[in-house]
């Protein structure tokens, strides 16, 4: 359980210091709007994160853990989706 929670903590600050620099080399600050903010956090940082959390689980030995958690986020999101496009 440690290492799993030290997989989540890792990962968070690692995207914390790559939101900034990324958010900078695209041009967005104070007076981007936060929709277009969210947007492309959304768009970014969250794919990072997901390739950083398999990565960290990797090198700490929790690689088929995450993983499938990874899957079934997926199928959640991807099920989200295919509901509204249903309506």
């Amino acid at each position: 359980v440690v290492m799993v929670l030290v997989v989540f903590a890792l990962t968070g600050m690692s995207v914390l210091f790559i939101k900034e620099p990324l958010f900078q080399i695209l041009g967005i600050d104070n007076n981007t709007s936060s929709g277009l903010k969210t947007f492309i956090y959304l768009v970014s940082v969250l794919p990072i994160y997901q390739v950083l959390l398999l990565f960290y689980a990797l090198i700490l030995g929790q690689f088929r853990f995450f993983w499938e958690y990874e899957k079934k986020s997926m199928a959640r999101m991807a099920k989200l989706f295919r509901r509204k496009s249903q309506k």
